[in-house]
């Protein structure tokens, strides 16, 4: 064996055996540092304990089951996508979705997602695999831009008033800003539904036709396959709203549905578009849930628990599991020969 294959297999068994507990050991040091740094949480976490008893407690394991179906769904969505490269198990896509979440804590607006999946494809289909999530990812953000957008209408012709608005947001500003929206939106669509022109026009830039064998796979989806794509993650969406209506009626707080249900919409739309680490994202999530949620209802600690129990079941306790199965990764799954 010469000293360059030496070397090559003992960095493939460093990144095989001790990445993967590395990511882990970082990973839960960083969830225990941000998440005994938020404010509120303690008063937020006592007021959770004490619905875990009584007659709100089924609301609460709704909401609990519903983050698994909702992570189950990720990961049929995730499989589907992949499909053209590569077949995966339901169960691999699971871990596969749930490490990724891991990984993207620590990155803006969760961008560390998709490296984190990959791993979970063989060597030689990770770049491609890269290049279809993308796909995922436009489909989440049409869906958060849709609803979004439905929940600006609504709260502008419902709720906004002279005694009900949010700070710093005129009407006026509304109105271009669901303007502005509405153009994006068609936009972004338009390029989802027609991802082979866009590959077509990205294939003229030099670099990106030298690799254009990873998104190759990206111009044969049809518009019936896209659509089933987008459909998951509109379910998956709908799914994370009734959470929060159900927590709203476990913490007391007292809105009507669709008043509440609308401002979750524009509430994911901000946390969207604004920049943020998941990690931090909490405190984020407090002061727009207390903006907005604010204006129909007084009970500031009831909004921050449903902001807080949201967090805790829907990225938190993912994450650390997430985190376990990194462990299990095998970076690199060629068997290394002498």
């Amino acid at each position: 064996m010469s000293k360059q294959s030496a070397l090559n297999k003992q960095l493939k068994i460093f990144l095989n055996y001790f990445l993967g507990p590395i990511l882990f050991i970082w990973l839960s040091f960083s969830i225990y540092q941000q998440v005994s740094d938020q404010k509120n949480l303690e008063e937020s976490w006592m007021m959770i304990q004490s619905s875990f008893s009584g007659p709100r407690s089924l609301k609460l394991l709704t909401v609990f089951i519903l983050v698994f179906i909702n992570y189950a769904l990720e990961a049929a969505k995730w499989r589907m996508i992949q499909a053209s490269i590569q077949k995966v198990s339901f169960w691999k896509a699971f871990k596969a979705v749930l490490s990724g979440h891991a990984v993207a804590f620590n990155s803006i607006n969760r961008i560390g997602d998709t490296a984190g999946r990959v791993l979970f494809l063989d060597e030689g289909n990770r770049l491609k695999g890269i290049a279809l999530s993308f796909v995922g990812s436009m489909s989440l953000i049409i869906v958060h831009l849709v609803f979004g957008l439905l929940g600006m209408i609504y709260m502008r012709f419902n709720i906004l008033d002279a005694t009900h608005h949010v700070e710093g947001l005129s009407k006026f500003w509304m109105n271009g800003l669901m303007s502005l929206m509405t153009v994006g939106l068609s936009i972004f669509v338009l390029l989802f539904f027609r991802l082979s022109w866009l590959i077509r026009l990205l294939e003229k830039m030099p670099f990106v036709a030298k690799y254009r064998f990873v998104v190759e796979n990206m111009e044969s989806l049809q518009w019936q396959f896209l659509t089933k794509v987008l459909f998951f993650s509109a379910v998956r969406y709908v799914l994370i709203v009734l959470q929060y209506v159900l927590l709203f009626e476990v913490f007391d707080v007292k809105l009507d549905f669709f008043d509440s249900a609308a401002l979750v919409m524009v509430m994911f739309l901000v946390l969207t578009i604004v920049p943020s680490i998941t990690l931090a994202e909490l405190g984020l999530r407090g002061n727009i849930s207390i903006q907005l949620f604010g204006m129909l209802s007084m009970n500031t600690l009831g909004i921050v628990a449903t902001a807080a129990g949201i967090w805790i079941m829907n990225l938190i306790i993912p994450a650390i599991i997430g985190g376990f199965f990194l462990l299990g990764v095998r970076f690199f799954n060629r068997t290394i020969k002498e």
